[in-house]
């Protein structure tokens, strides 16, 4: 080793942002290792590498013992104090035992060492970086796709989008650009692994953030997130600044802030709705687009019983449940949806709900309600 080796590592440091202290200590292990291996000793050794000259030592250690009982790692007090009175039991000696032709074989050895660790600390440097950045949204570069899985390349690494973390029904092409959400970084024996999604609903809140300037700079809060990827999602908004419309800040002029959003999304439907205090003011506005005539609610139960007019009831409860199951969700309240004429003949009929022990609601009569 010389000073252009230490020039060298310095450009290392510089190229893969690798601590130029890794790569010595990592070059400290691998001496110690080839010292042991080509020389058969079994006795403490220690090298030295000099930071300005590149020059290195190695050391046999030993620890001064008053009777030895294993002359490879220990000295006695009688022979250390021929050396140097001034040791005592329990210090180390130690006693330069670097090989003339040392350079040459640990240079060899020590190549495979210095590559793993060096790998090592790239990937840990990688990962510390991106750790940083769960919960944030990445773009990536489709680069191949196998058994359904997506593979991306988002700088440094690679980032993996799993079937389960698909949009149903999008398509990937190799050499896309897409915008994914990142989940978590794993570590693994092939380096970091960058787990993404495309149907978190943290990547429609993220979007929201960079196309409405109002949620990045905290006027208007997102309060809550319901989302079926690639079908429909509904997203609770409130402003803090009353002279700010919560629903025309995320709509934007002629639509194009939630179109963008739209558009990134591949059509997913999104329903924007105020957020409020009153449950049964947010319960009714979670059913947009549905007009709602009635809510009542059970504030112990966290249970709303909504009436709707009768050509309403299909567009509240959505196809396939969709509508009412989003606003449930979105509100974290079980709902149940009536039409006006069903509480009619529910009236005549003298049917009327109570609270059982058991602390679910359903009716005395009739069936037990549902949570959707």
């Amino acid at each position: 080793m010389n000073v252009e080796f230490l020039e060298a590592l310095k450009d290392l440091e510089k190229e893969r942002n690798i601590s130029a202290d890794i790569i010595l200590d990592a070059i400290d292990a691998a001496l110690v290792s080839a010292y042991k291996k080509n020389f058969g000793s079994s006795q403490n050794v220690r090298t030295e590498i000099n930071r300005e000259t590149g020059d290195f030592h190695v050391y046999s250690r030993k620890t001064i013992v008053d009777e030895v009982e294993d002359d490879r790692t220990e000295i006695s007090l009688a022979e250390a104090e021929k050396i140097n009175p001034g040791y005592e039991v329990g210090d180390i000696y130690e006693r330069e035992v670097t090989p003339r032709d040392f350079g040459r074989i640990a240079a060899q050895t020590a190549k495979q060492v210095v590559v793993q660790r060096m790998r090592e600390a790239e990937r840990n440097v990688i990962f510390d970086e991106y750790m940083n950045m769960e919960g944030d949204i990445l773009t990536g570069v489709i680069q191949r796709i196998e058994n359904k899985s997506v593979y991306l390349d988002i700088g440094k690494t690679e980032a993996i989008l799993t079937p389960n973390e698909q949009i149903p029904g999008e398509e990937y092409h190799l050499n896309d650009r897409l915008r994914v959400y990142m989940v978590e970084i794993k570590k693994s024996t092939k380096g970091p692994q960058v787990v993404v999604s495309r149907t978190h609903p943290g990547l429609l809140k993220r979007l929201f953030e960079q196309e409405v300037p109002e949620i990045y700079d905290g006027i208007v809060e997102i309060k809550s997130i319901a989302r079926e990827a690639g079908s429909r999602s509904k997203i609770a908004v409130y402003s803090k600044d009353e002279n700010v419309d919560s629903l025309g800040a995320c709509v934007g002029a002629k639509g194009m802030r939630v179109q963008a959003i739209v558009d990134e999304l591949r059509g997913e439907k999104i329903d924007i709705v105020k957020w409020s205090p009153d449950p049964e003011v947010f319960i009714s506005n979670a059913l947009s687009p549905a007009k709602v005539e009635s809510v009542d609610v059970l504030e112990n139960e966290k249970f709303a019983r909504v009436v709707v007019p009768n050509y309403q009831l299909s567009l509240a409860i959505g196809k396939e449940g969709q509508n009412a199951r989003l606003a449930v969700k979105l509100t974290g309240w079980k709902i149940d949806i009536k039409a006006v004429s069903e509480m009619e003949v529910a009236a005549d009929e003298d049917v009327f709900y109570d609270e059982p022990s058991d602390g679910n609601i359903a009716p005395v009569e009739g069936e037990i309600l549902e949570d959707l």
